[in-house]
């Protein structure tokens, strides 16, 4: 059990106190008082969640922004007002920061946390191979996560388990899957990072009783096998598909499409979705063998339709090949991805001829929150990916539990459950398949060799 208490934040103000469970016993424990005191110059971002400008007004140590009046312990964005934040708290790098990718404000992580010794969160996914950037980018994001709440809980220190290593194959993620399950001290997962491995998987993770939110397994099927441990926490290839639609008919003017996919999980379950959007065309169709290094059957496929736009739905590795050996046949067709194509491991690998190409994603890019954007600069030197808030939100989840004193993977799951914050992505909520509320698509242009977002595709 825990207490509960409320303490006088300054002489005007109260903070509500939030629940910082007692981890690992049934004593009650008292959760501390603890006021988060935020600075920033005026006009910038700093790292560790705090944005403030130039004539604002705060009390009990924030800094607002501009024209706003913060409470203590929150950091509020321009032009709002932000009520009493929670006593036994601090500010995160989820907090609503000024700026054009800002969100809404997330609750504060909990301080004076207690807990047993060796509680694990763990990851699956692929963190090396042809496309382990994706996961590279998702465990970096977890891990901001993990870094503020261990630094803010010296008594509930939280390991982040991320040494399984799929490389994105469900032959490969099957045994590290035993691993997990096998080790009693994970007690939630954040993966696999695949839908392929996810569905590969999912019926160990469901047998022993251990929740997992994927921040990247878009199949949209993998919802809808009864998995009650199954959570997600973007949207799936049936809500991206009619972005793509959208964005390959209303923003790229395309009248001769073609659709490849690689015939994996995630990347045939989106291609066929976007087939059946585009259903009203005569659209042009092929399957390639991502292990060749000959696609030139679906390329000729293209030509003899004379298409000006293609889709792939498959990984960047293989878009990267695909898109150069469509531009050496002579082929100027508008190059169109999705969220696995979205990394610069696709520009990189493919050069030149990813210039031009427009990706989708239901992933949030990576500015949406600034202050998490500059606490994950300042930590890997690099701007947040792919995947990378939705992995950042994934851990707030099972932290959240954590410090509310769900340290059994039975307790954990029925707290993941009912989950409803606003997370820095979205409001983080679950249907009862695991799937989460929203629905937006984002789309990126490859524009002078870097990728540049173009923010929401329009209806």
């Amino acid at each position: 059990m825990q207490t509960t208490r409320v303490r006088q934040a300054g002489a005007l103000l109260l903070s509500l106190a939030v629940v910082a469970g007692a981890c690992g016993d049934d004593k009650k424990k008292d959760t501390k008082t603890t006021t988060a005191v935020t600075t920033a110059s005026a006009g910038t971002t700093a790292s560790s969640g705090t944005t403030a400008s130039a004539g604002t007004t705060a009390s009990a140590g924030t800094t607002a922004s501009a024209g706003t009046t913060a409470s203590a312990g929150t950091t509020a964005s321009a032009g709002t007002s932000a009520g009493s934040s929670s006593a036994g708290t601090t500010a995160s790098s989820g907090t609503a920061a000024g700026g054009s990718g800002s969100a809404a404000a997330i609750a504060p992580i909990p301080t004076g946390v207690k807990c047993d010794a060796g509680i694990k969160i763990a990851f699956l996914g692929a963190l090396s191979g042809d496309n382990g950037a994706l996961g590279t980018n998702m465990i970096n994001g977890a891990q901001i996560a993990f870094d503020e709440f261990n630094k803010a809980n010296p008594d509930c220190q939280v390991t982040f388990d991320s040494k399984h290593d799929s490389q994105g194959a469900a032959d490969q993620a099957s045994p590290l899957a035993d691993a997990i399950v096998g080790d009693a001290k994970v007690i939630g997962l954040i993966g696999p990072g695949f839908s392929g491995e996810t569905k590969a998987t999912m019926p160990k993770f469901e047998a022993a009783g251990l929740p997992m939110i994927t921040p990247g397994a878009t199949n949209a099927k993998l919802s809808t096998n009864g998995w009650k441990m199954f959570h997600r926490i973007l949207a799936n290839d049936d809500k991206q598909a009619p972005g793509v639609v959208s964005l390959i008919t209303n923003v790229i003017k395309g009248k001769a499409v073609g659709v490849i996919d690689d015939a994996s999980e995630y990347g045939k379950g989106l291609a066929d979705s976007v087939r059946s959007g585009l259903a009203a065309m005569d659209v042009a169709n092929a399957t390639i063998d991502p292990k060749a290094g000959d696609y030139s059957a679906a390329i000729t496929a293209m030509k003899d339709k004379n298409v000006d736009t293609i889709f792939y739905g498959g990984y960047y590795a293989e878009a990267a090949k695909l898109v150069k050996q469509i531009r050496d046949a002579g082929l100027k067709a508008t190059f169109v991805s999705g969220d696995g194509s979205l990394d610069n491991g696709f520009i990189k690998n493919g050069g030149s001829a990813t210039e031009g190409s427009y990706l989708t994603a239901t992933g949030a890019p990576g500015d949406v929150n600034p202050a998490f954007q500059a606490a994950f600069k300042a930590k890997f030197n690099a701007d947040p990916a792919l995947y990378s808030p939705e992995a950042y939100d994934c851990a707030r989840v099972f932290l959240a539990g954590i410090a509310a004193g769900k340290v059994t993977r039975a307790d954990m799951a029925a707290f993941v459950a009912s989950y409803d914050q606003p997370g820095i992505t979205k409001q983080i909520k679950f249907d009862s398949t695991g799937e989460p509320s929203g629905n937006a698509v984002y789309y990126t242009i490859v524009k002078d060799g870097k990728l540049a977002g173009q923010g929401l595709i329009p209806g």
